[in-house]
């Protein structure tokens, strides 16, 4: 076992939701890494299979964690499997709708909340006495975006910006039990979902993918997108023995994300 981030190991149960690809894939196999039982869920029943099938020291479940009664199963299944949770990583979350807020159908609006917010909320409340008992870690996935707003994603921006509310109020509810609850707040991610991301956006507003790209780019200080392994190690840390005193906090991992406005209005007057 890798002794870089302390406190995590053999005896350490990591649960995190839709794992199956992107950046929930590269945390299951890191913490996997460090020697934790890891249990994943996705909503993506084949994906799930072959991520499984591909890493048998890992265990998981097929489920939808916008919907209540499923996660009551994931936690079923997790506690059959080990009886108990040290770290849970909410990482659940859809892109959304990609257009002005007068465009938005209600089901979009409340297909996004349920799945980048509402889940967040489910699991939580299932995980907190676990939490409680083993002092232990969670880590909610927020954004940029719920930090700074960004036009024509509503939905997207409601949910991120609330879960940066709930992380500060369990921090201060679990606290005084031992339990560390901090989020991470990533800029735009290389991977195929930011491709699809951008694509859409494009189609959105009738520009080519490359312009959109560098809109995005255009974000942040560093100019340039952050890596899986980038918002991975953090978390590591986060829940690890070196985070032992971090809580309540919401961190950039974005290259300095200087505004999610200023960029778009750039491209859109041709500059």
């Amino acid at each position: 076992m890798s002794a870089e981030f302390p406190g995590l190991g053999a005896d350490s149960v990591v649960l995190i939701t839709a794992a199956a690809s992107g950046i929930g894939s590269h945390m299951a196999e890191a913490f996997s890494r460090q020697g934790c039982a890891v249990h994943v869920c996705d909503i993506d029943e084949p994906a799930l299979l072959s991520f499984l099938a591909d890493r048998p020291k890992l265990t998981g479940t097929h489920a939808d964690v916008s919907d209540p009664d499923q996660v009551t199963s994931l936690f079923a299944d997790l506690l059959k499997a080990y009886g108990r949770l040290d770290v849970l990583i909410n990482n659940a979350g859809v892109a959304g709708p990609a257009v002005p807020v007068g465009r938005i159908t209600t089901e979009d609006w409340i297909r996004t909340l349920d799945v980048d917010l509402n889940s967040v909320f489910y699991c939580t409340r299932a995980a907190s006495e676990l939490l409680v008992a083993s002092k232990g870690v969670m880590i909610n996935m927020s954004s940029t975006a719920g930090e700074f707003g960004c036009p024509n994603r509503s939905a997207y921006v409601a949910a991120k910006w609330a879960i940066r509310g709930l992380t500060k109020t369990w921090a201060m509810e679990m606290g005084p039990d031992g339990v560390r609850v901090n989020a991470l707040c990533p800029g735009s991610v290389a991977g195929p979902r930011l491709d699809g991301v951008i694509e859409r956006d494009a189609r959105e507003r009738g520009l080519s993918r490359e312009e959109v790209a560098d809109m995005y780019t255009a974000q942040t200080s560093m100019r340039r997108f952050v890596e899986a392994e980038d918002v991975v190690n953090m978390a590591l840390f986060l829940a690890s023995d070196l985070g032992r005193h971090i809580s309540g906090q919401c961190i950039s991992i974005d290259g300095h994300t200087e505004s999610l406005s200023d960029a778009t209005a750039h491209i859109q007057r041709g500059a």
